[in-house]
């Protein structure tokens, strides 16, 4: 008896349209909603130009301010405007040197941001860890407040400020620029999103293991949220030496005169700045040279803390 032969059928033929792309084809690559190539590029020749043109619009001013620190007189009352100085000077540097006491402001200015923003980190760390992991009545009370005050105008609270700092006597003092900006509300939110994102089960071994809450507080929490602490610590320090407002209100003593109220008042003294546009541009170059250089240093904690805030 001879076994029976087994025949497979031919494939059928296609019976509608196929797809093109295949079965496993999702869509075009995206970055953002931009189509981009498979090694992630993006693919349109008009979002590399409107990129290109808005970081001309944004460098622009700081690239004039910066070559214009090194013009000489002809060159910056040159019509049409010179962008490269024909000839490269220092003597506006001398020159404010000369008629401000820019090492005296700028350790007021460099005194009073690094103690705001370590003052920050520590309040707003200690504020956010506590409404973010520990069980205590009111808490929501309290986060409701903080959120009120992010909704308060800084400029609304001037007044106020002033007169506590003159019934406590501080104004021309250190304190007195330091402890109306010593813990923002700013600084509790973000802190606190960054505390959800701490496992709980983390916390409760530690505790289990007997270690106090402070203990938990420095030695766990805070090494988790460091690209928190760079995001802090750049916004506030940024914040806290471009500030002009309240320097200006709070000091009286030229002495106590930070960076920015210093060039204020001698770009406006017609006795001080008469042809003073190089010394300007010297003075405003100096003022950002200290963002830039801490920015610089914290620019992969800050990207990576944009990117996670308020992740769980």
């Amino acid at each position: 008896m001879s076994a029976a032969r087994t025949t497979t059928p031919p494939p059928s033929a296609p019976t509608g349209p196929q797809d093109p792309k295949g079965p496993g084809w999702s869509g075009p690559r995206t970055s953002g909603g931009v189509p981009t190539s498979r090694g992630g590029r993006l693919r349109k020749p008009g979002v590399y130009v409107l990129l290109s043109i808005g970081l001309l619009v944004m460098v622009a001013p700081f690239l004039w301010m910066g070559l214009s620190a090194f013009k000489t007189d002809r060159d910056l009352t040159a019509n049409p405007p010179v962008w490269i100085p024909t000839e490269w000077t220092l003597e506006h540097f001398g020159e404010l040197l000369d008629r401000l006491d820019i090492p005296l402001y700028f350790f007021n200015s460099l005194t009073v941001a690094v103690l705001v923003t370590a003052s920050n980190l520590v309040f707003c760390s200690m504020l956010g860890y506590a409404l973010a992991k520990l069980r205590f009545g009111g808490r929501n009370k309290v986060f409701a407040l903080v959120l009120g005050a992010l909704m308060v105008p800084g400029n609304l609270m001037l007044l106020p400020l002033f007169v506590l700092m003159s019934k406590l006597q501080l104004i021309d003092s250190y304190a007195g620029l330091v402890l109306p900006f010593a813990a923002q509300a700013f600084g509790v939110f973000l802190m606190r999103q960054f505390m959800q994102s701490i496992p709980d089960e983390l916390l409760e071994a530690a505790r289990i293991d007997g270690a106090r809450e402070w203990y938990i507080f420095w030695r766990i929490a805070m090494p988790l949220v460091k690209p928190a602490l760079a995001t802090l610590s750049i916004l506030i320090f940024l914040g806290s030496w471009n500030n002009f407002v309240w320097p200006l209100i709070a000091t009286n003593d030229p002495e106590k005169y930070t960076l920015p109220v210093a060039l204020a008042t001698f770009a406006t003294d017609p006795n001080q700045s008469a042809g003073s546009n190089g010394m300007l541009m010297v003075g405003s170059l100096l003022i950002i040279l200290p963002v830039l250089l801490v920015f610089i240093v914290l620019q992969r904690h800050f990207t990576q803390g944009l990117a996670t805030t308020g992740m769980k």
